[in-house]
């Protein structure tokens, strides 16, 4: 492998970056854009769905089977107390059942306008018996749903930039007679497909850090976890995804393929990696689906940094997993690869 080819093709790549001013204008507004106008249509203080979230599903009363069939209330299932409590606290459910605890326990926020009428309900399920409910209070900050949002838009910010920036691109270079003319030099697959990775990698993490100072001027949010893990998350979210879009481009011949390829491939990710909605509570097979996606990973992650506060090492797994998608894509796509 030789350097000094791989970053002419680089220096290349950025040259090119720069100097189309409508699509890096385009890359940092439509984020920017998409973060601002949540922002505004759910500033608000009230929601219109209830969230509860059920902890062993064994034992239930008649009387707390009459407050689970209530309409407009979304309940969700749990397997940690502890993870459950503290969402809670955020304000991401509205309030915790215990279903097994004998008399029956709950979790509720003081200070949450859903779970003051969620406990109201509750208690008026089980009027007409004796029963004394064991009542726990928990208060924490509330999670805006922007403080939510914000790492599934960029992470979708971040995919479809890799994979249009890296896939369409490449496919444009061959339409083009580019890679005919580099098939010429001394340039092997492996090299210029590295190449094309390393310089999408370093335009998308300057994008992206533009992005989140510009947002965090205008919505104000906090990063509760590590710096360096969301860093090192995003870092190999890029390369993961930029990998991916090299798979597209090993041999197709025309950008209205490529389009659709990249549609195929994009649409489906966004939609099943929980960047506009928490998968939780959906059809279990959908949340099967979800783990097949490396965005999902992404998300996810960069969420758990950014909300509950983890570092590197608890989300470890998630760097491993997209380092090691990205080695993988990589190598199959230098030997798929045709310059023609």
């Amino acid at each position: 492998m030789n350097i000094k080819r791989m970053m002419a093709v680089m220096r290349a790549r950025f040259r090119e970056f720069y100097r189309d001013t409508a699509s890096w204008t385009w890359n940092l507004m439509m984020p920017l854009l998409i973060i601002f106008g949540f922002y505004f249509i759910f500033s608000g203080d009230s929601r219109e769905l209830f969230k509860v979230a059920l902890y062993n599903s064994e034992a239930t009363s008649q009387q707390e089977l009459s407050f689970l069939q209530t309409e407009h209330i979304r309940f969700i299932e749990v397997d940690d107390l502890a993870v459950a409590i503290v969402r809670v606290q955020r304000h991401q459910f509205d309030m915790l059942l215990d279903r097994s605890s004998t008399p029956p326990r709950y979790w509720v926020n003081p200070h949450s306008a859903n779970g003051y009428m969620l406990e109201k309900l509750y208690h008026e399920s089980f009027s007409a018996t004796r029963i004394e409910l064991q009542r726990e209070l928990v208060s924490g900050q509330d999670i805006r749903y922007v403080d939510w949002l914000v790492p599934g838009v960029l992470a979708m910010n971040m995919m479809f930039s890799c994979l249009w920036g890296v896939g369409w691109v490449v496919v444009r270079y061959r339409k083009n007679g580019v890679l005919k003319r580099l098939q010429a030099t001394p340039l092997t697959p492996f090299e210029f497909l590295t190449a094309q990775v390393i310089a999408r990698i370093i335009i998308i993490i300057g994008v992206t850090l533009t992005v989140f100072v510009g947002a965090n001027l205008v919505v104000g949010f906090t990063v509760r976890g590590s710096y360096l893990a969301l860093f090192l998350v995003f870092l190999s979210g890029a390369a993961c995804l930029t990998s991916m879009g090299l798979i597209v481009a090993t041999r197709l011949k025309t950008e209205e393929v490529a389009d659709g390829m990249l549609n195929l491939i994009s649409w489906p990710m966004m939609f099943f990696s929980g960047v506009w909605f928490s998968m939780e509570g959906t059809h279990p097979l959908a949340q099967l689906m979800s783990q097949l996606f490396p965005l999902t990973h992404l998300v996810d992650a960069a969420r758990r940094i950014m909300i509950d506060g983890a570092g590197v090492s608890g989300v470890a797994f998630e760097i491993s997993l997209l380092s090691g998608l990205t080695v993988l894509l990589l190598l199959v796509s230098a030997r798929l690869f045709r310059w023609t």
